[in-house]
């Protein structure tokens, strides 16, 4: 397993302002502090040696109570087929005999390298977390102390508020520049978020008046200190009132759900099932309430609503999970093995091809082939999370998104050629290169991506 060089001089950020280092940097280039006059104690140690590939003793599952929320899980081998270029996802055997010993998911002797073995699912019970809270006491990882007020921060927050078109006016409060009068771009328009594990970027594309995408990135440990990284990407539905907002609420409750559940030692699959019923309440709690004084007013009607798809990478799993149309693709590094399409769209358009009714060529060509049959929302016709778990057998990287972007790449094998080779070491790189795409192809909607890449370490291998 290849690693990233650690700086020189032992420290992953600047400890006055924070900000990322590079190896052999001698000056932060952000704040100027000097990297060379670091005393010992500011060095962060090092983690212990914990052999690669261990599993997580994952808790027993209590009973499932008759007519619980908690649904069984689906796997992808229960689908009638998720590439959507015709062809079907590799063969899967689904594991009901526990935790996943170490080197489960190797193919037996003869097998195709290119298939997956199912990690067993492990319900648990629903999660209730506080998703400010939860974000705060989760942190990605040790950070250095908060930084003073330095003369370079507070040039960038000068430079913050120059305008974007004259670089010369100041943006006022109604965000026009007093200068040009140039309109400036509202912060949803384009977001982009880092970690060394995941990365994402969202943009409001060509077409649409605002974004109405919103994403939650994050990293965080199991409790034998192996890390774990998550992306919750939403999509609202436009034809409902307060998109937006409903899927930032969703990204927002399902991220701070999983934050909360990962440490605990919940099962990663039965976290993510909890992870989009946290989503789906928090979507609910928009809905209109009746109307003062008695007066009639469904609460339900055109509520706001969105699609939720999200992916976790924990202990050697790949863990995903959505309701509605968008996806998640598994792109391996080496492209000449099969990607694949771990999800299947709620759409009408599926639904026909799941009945064997329409071909997969006709039913897309349908005008209402994206007509969505599963949403998140209080006048959804009922919650049904899918979820499903991979132990892939080589590195890659997990695709994360909406149909901004698929609609561009549809079929696994398109996606796997627009994806960067590098973007397993870069993934903020690869996320810009995709919205890239989609906005070359004509940016007819809201884009959002994330990725997560996903290493493979052979079992029985153990940490340097």
């Amino acid at each position: 397993m290849s690693q990233k060089p650690k700086p020189s001089h032992g420290i992953a950020a600047c400890p006055g302002c924070a900000e990322p280092l590079e190896s052999g940097d001698r000056f932060c280039g952000a704040c100027g502090y000097d990297l060379s006059a670091v005393p010992a104690a500011e060095v962060e140690p090092d983690r212990p040696t914990v052999a690669i590939g261990t599993p997580v003793v994952w808790p027993a599952a209590p009973p499932r109570e008759a007519g619980s929320l908690s649904t069984m899980t689906q796997h992808p081998g229960d689908l009638p087929g998720t590439d959507s270029g015709g062809r079907d996802l590799p063969t899967m055997a689904v594991r009901t005999d526990g935790p996943v010993p170490p080197g489960a998911g190797t193919p037996p002797a003869g097998g195709t390298g290119g298939d997956f073995e199912l990690a067993a699912p492990d319900p648990r019970t629903a999660v209730q977390v506080d998703p400010v809270q939860a974000q705060t006491q989760a942190p990605v990882q040790a950070q250095a102390p908060a930084p003073a007020p330095v003369p370079a921060a507070a040039s960038a927050a000068a430079a913050a508020h120059l305008c974007v078109a004259c670089r010369a006016g100041r943006v006022d409060d109604d965000g026009y520049c007093e200068n040009c009068g140039h309109a400036q771009p509202r912060e949803r328009d384009h977001m982009e978020r880092e970690l060394d594990t995941v990365a994402a970027v969202s943009d409001r594309g060509l077409r649409h008046h605002r974004n109405e995408d919103a994403f939650a990135v994050s990293a965080t440990t199991l409790p034998d200190g192996s890390p774990a990284a998550l992306a919750i990407v939403c999509d609202g539905v436009s034809s409902a009132t307060r998109p937006d907002e409903a899927s930032a609420a969703a990204a927002q409750a399902a991220g701070a759900s999983l934050l909360a559940a990962l440490p605990r030692g919940i099962h990663p699959q039965q976290a993510m099932h909890e992870a989009i019923v946290a989503a789906s309440e928090a979507v609910n709690s928009l809905a209109e309430e009746p109307g003062q004084g008695g007066a009639e007013h469904d609460p339900h009607r055109n509520s706001p609503a969105c699609t939720i798809v999200g992916s976790v990478v924990a202990d050697g799993l790949l863990i995903v999970g959505w309701v509605g149309d968008s996806r998640v693709y598994w792109v391996p590094d080496d492209r000449t093995t099969p990607s694949v399409r771990l999800t299947e769209d709620d759409s009408w358009a599926a639904q026909m091809v799941a009945a064997g009714l329409m071909s997969e060529a006709e039913a897309h060509a349908d005008e209402r082939a994206h007509a969505i049959t599963g949403w998140l929302g209080a006048d959804a016709y009922e919650l049904d999370p899918h979820t499903a778990a991979f132990k892939p057998d080589r590195s890659g990287v997990v695709v994360v998104c909406t149909d901004g972007l698929w609609n561009y790449a549809e079929g696994a094998e398109d996606m796997a050629r627009v994806v960067p080779p590098d973007a397993a070491d870069r993934p903020l790189h690869g996320a810009q290169v995709l919205v890239g795409h989609a906005l070359d192809g004509g940016g007819h909607d809201n884009i959002t991506v994330a990725l997560l890449p996903f290493t493979f370490t052979s079992p029985g291998a153990g940490s340097a």
